[in-house]
């Protein structure tokens, strides 16, 4: 029997003497709550480091987090800024800023912001010189220059490329009218590469103009550090990447990498994988910045298929906010009852943020200290607005075209796992390998935290190859009291999950498509419906 948090045997008399108080409670709620989105300029809790990412983050090498939303990518950097040593310095720009901007004028105001934060902090950094200033004055005024080039000539050729466009839609409409197979993956990864097309062609001219100019920024950049006698490198902290526009990520990541190449820039660049392209091979060429050959990755997110791994690193940090007001592990651990953790932390998907968000709510719901505390239930009862949240979420990150096809996508799993009457499904490794659609489709839903993943490379009890496990969000059944009895649940956390998995049913082509035919009008008001499913 599971007991909780710690293996602690949880009885009468140890909760009277390890019960939290409600001044505590009330201290760990503000400061988690202060803590849950870290900004800027602010003193955050250090960041739990389990797999040396910490170390490599703080080295003078390229890099790409990957986590999903949550996982801690914002609190790595800035707290990497913290162990740096005196001779390295970091610049941090959150794309977010940039959402919606176009390209090249995204990358000019990126180079912008950095140049200009280093004009900042001259006196600070690199001392009071005159030529110093006057090279990055130069450098932000040659910027403005180019971003005024052509404005003309593109908006001519964006009317041209529209019309090419309408066209092309209008006889692709056509074809599909003809077509009683419907494709909701498709367009994904089809429209990505169109509009990676466009994008080259539309800012072409100032690109061309960026890319003359290279060499002499970065000579210009040599000499601003040659004079430097306290500064030997900055790095260029770039978060949240995939606010970015995601045909234009890779022209960015792009001169983002040359520029930084054999002068002393590195870029730490934060990202949500699956909703990110950092490169790109475009008649032959690269585009881009390829994993381990032009940076390496940290890969930092929290997933299902070591759920143990996982809720240790939660507690750990629920530990580390309970450190900095003074509330010990025990208090900790008679806030919950049975697998009220272990519940919590798979209604948060294993994602950090979203478990301590879940916890502050179940929090709220407690009348006084001891009563009432955290189990099954109380998290159930929360999963469903935590669902309905991650759906806002994924509307508000993902482009507008792109969102139809997500949202049709999730009913479909959804639809699949409800019909199986389970929680956790296989998909063949070979039929992710071969469809880019799809695989991106399922992807992306694992970045947007709709499914999880909880295994791979495992083989079927009934069929052969090997295998992907996903687990579906407890918010798409855990309200659905009718199915309770006839829903086979496979929990995570225990030992035999994995066996379990291998009896899970397999979600194939056939099945895609044929829930994909019978979609309801209204694909987001069926996800969000309150009715009760038999």
């Amino acid at each position: 029997m599971r007991i909780g948090p710690g293996q602690t045997l949880v009885t009468e008399a140890w909760l009277e003497k390890n019960m939290i108080d409600k001044m505590k409670i009330e201290d760990l709620r503000k400061v988690i709550t202060e803590n849950l989105r870290i900004q800027r300029d602010t003193d955050p809790i250090d960041y739990i480091d389990v797999a040396n990412a910490l170390n490599d983050t703080c080295s003078r090498q390229n890099h790409t987090i990957f986590a999903r939303r949550g996982c801690g990518k914002t609190l790595l950097l800035h707290h990497s800024r913290r162990k740096l040593p005196s001779e390295l310095k970091c610049i941090y720009l959150n794309c977010e800023d940039f959402k919606k901007h176009t390209f090249p004028n995204v990358l000019i105001e990126i180079l912008v912001a950095l140049f200009s934060e280093m004009e900042k902090n001259l006196p600070g950094w690199f001392g009071r010189k005159k030529k110093s200033r006057d090279i990055l004055k130069g450098i932000v005024n040659r910027l403005k220059e180019i971003q005024k080039l052509a404005d003309i000539q593109e908006e001519e050729i964006k009317r041209t490329l529209t019309q090419e466009n309408k066209v092309s839609a209008d006889a692709a409409l056509t074809l599909r009218a003809n077509v009683a197979e419907a494709k909701i993956g498709a367009g994904l990864a089809g429209r990505e590469q169109e509009g990676i097309e466009t994008s080259f062609k539309v800012r072409r001219e100032k690109l061309q103009e960026l890319d003359r100019w290279l060499p002499d920024l970065k000579s210009q950049i040599r000499n601003f550090f040659e004079l430097s006698k306290n500064v030997k490198g900055i790095f260029l902290q770039i978060d949240d990447l995939y606010h970015l526009k995601r045909t234009d990520q890779a022209f960015v990541v792009d001169y983002i990498h040359r520029l930084c190449k054999d002068v002393p820039l590195y870029f730490k660049i934060a990202t949500l994988r699956h909703a990110s392209t950092l490169y790109v091979d475009r008649d032959g060429q690269p585009i881009g910045a390829q994993e381990r050959h032009d940076y390496q990755p940290i890969n930092i997110d929290y997933t299902f298929r070591d759920f143990k791994k996982t809720e240790r690193q939660n507690w750990q940090i629920l530990e580390e906010f309970g450190k900095r007001v003074c509330v010990t592990k025990s208090e900790l651990q008679s806030l919950f009852k049975g697998e009220g953790f272990e519940r919590l932390v798979m209604a948060g998907g294993g994602v950090p943020r979203d478990v301590l968000s879940l916890f502050l709510e179940v929090l709220g719901e407690r009348e006084k200290p001891g009563e009432d505390r955290i189990g099954k239930d109380e998290v159930r009862i929360l999963s469903r607005s935590n669902f309905e949240r991650r759906i806002e979420e994924l509307k508000q990150d993902s482009q507008g075209d792109e969102q139809d096809a997500l949202l049709k996508g999730i009913y479909i799993l959804r639809e699949f796992c409800l019909e199986k009457k389970t929680n956790v499904f296989n998909i063949r490794e070979q039929f992710l390998q071969q469809n880019d659609e799809w695989r991106s489709l399922i992807y992306r839903l694992m970045d947007y935290r709709i499914i999880h993943s909880a295994g791979s490379a495992l083989t079927h009890k009934s069929q052969g190859g090997t295998y992907q496990a996903f687990a579906i969000d407890i918010g798409c059944y855990a309200h659905l009291r009718k199915l309770q009895s006839r829903f086979n649940e496979i929990d995570v956390a225990d030992s035999d999950a994995k066996e379990k998995m291998r009896s899970s049913p397999i979600l194939d082509q056939a099945d895609l498509e044929g829930i994909s035919r019978n979609l309801p009008a209204n694909v987001e008001a069926a996800l969000t419906a309150e009715d009760e499913k038999a």
